[in-house]
């Protein structure tokens, strides 16, 4: 069908994107009601995936895989977390922002941030006119998204079951894939769409690579932003709204009147630290990449640190009082 705004799709999908992640912005605000948060963003990837193809129409086998890829992932995700929070009640993460428009939009403003960003590569491989032959790297990609995809969906249900069950009240998950990792959904999800990105590398083009971006938001999100640092430890996410579209700042317990924060109540360490127990699994398992523990708790912590993202961020030390 041709070119909307742009031969991309870039600025069409950044409107479609801002004005759906609004709709549910004002639901939020005004009835107080965010057990559609998880739900809009995990739709919102749909909807890019869908709508670019369908707009392009050219419907190349890459294409359509992609696609269904993108759509998959979004509606396990939407779904799962949707019944989730259902069943769960109230979504603690908005504890402190209900009462607070500004950091209620900031949070907004920054799931569309991500819903747009790490869709770049099938966005932009569904707006291409270019057709190679399927080769190595398609494989190799999907291959990396069934692997990721499994992990995160085995993880979130090994997860619930295990948060479900009374007898496991106040504990850690520690079982299946959380035995080899501390974190095996975000392991998954990262690897899913690095393997979205490997698939799209046959037909990107000089800037087009730019689309390299997406994945490496996602990473840095998890590792440093809303990832593994708020289950870990007990931060302040900053947010500075001059660079709300394009900048997330962390610092631990720092004292800034003149930004937003979002204070984390509740981190594995600050619930479990005082465990024996704990500190073993957290010393003997890896943060992300799995790993048996024998062979992870026997590695030298230089060697943890360096190559399998033992970051001191998730080890601070003493925990200090926060500012409040």
């Amino acid at each position: 069908m041709g070119t909307v705004l742009d031969s991309h799709f870039l600025a069409l999908t950044a409107l479609v994107t801002v004005g759906y992640q609004l709709v549910f912005f004002i639901i939020t605000a005004l009835l107080r009601f965010d057990k559609v948060t998880d739900f809009a963003g995990g739709t919102n990837f749909v909807i890019i995936a869908v709508l670019t193809a369908a707009l392009k129409g050219t419907w190349h086998f890459r294409q359509v895989v992609l696609t269904v890829l993108v759509v998959v992932w979004g509606l396990r995700l939407a779904v799962f977390l949707l019944m989730r929070i259902l069943n769960w009640g109230e979504d603690k993460r908005f504890d402190e922002m209900r009462s607070n428009l500004g950091k209620l939009a900031v949070f907004w403003i920054f799931q569309a941030v991500w819903a747009w960003t790490v869709s770049l590569p099938v966005t932009i491989v569904n707006a291409s006119d270019r057709n190679p032959s399927i080769e190595a790297r398609d494989i190799i990609g999907w291959i990396m998204w069934v692997i990721g995809l499994s992990v995160e969906a085995i993880a979130d249900q090994q997860k619930l079951t295990f948060k479900n069950s009374p007898s496991n009240r106040g504990k850690w998950c520690n079982v299946g894939l959380w035995s080899y990792t501390r974190h095996p959904n975000y392991f998954g999800e990262m690897l899913l769409w690095w393997g979205v990105f490997v698939a799209s590398t046959p037909v990107l083009s000089g800037a087009e690579w730019l689309v390299i971006l997406g994945p490496i938001f996602l990473t840095l999100l998890l590792l440093f932003v809303s990832g593994i640092p708020l289950l870990e430890v007990n931060l302040y996410i900053l947010v500075h709204p001059k660079y709300i579209a394009s900048l997330l700042h962390l610092y631990l317990n720092a004292d800034a009147p003149h930004l937003l924060y979002f204070h984390v109540k509740s981190s594995a360490d600050k619930r479990f630290s005082r465990s024996e127990e704990y500190r073993t699994y957290k010393n003997t398992t890896s943060p992300l990449i799995p790993l048996p523990p024998v062979v992870y708790g026997a590695l030298p912590d230089w060697f943890k640190v360096a190559f399998l993202l033992e970051l001191p961020l998730y080890n601070p030390g003493p925990e200090r009082d926060p500012v409040s």
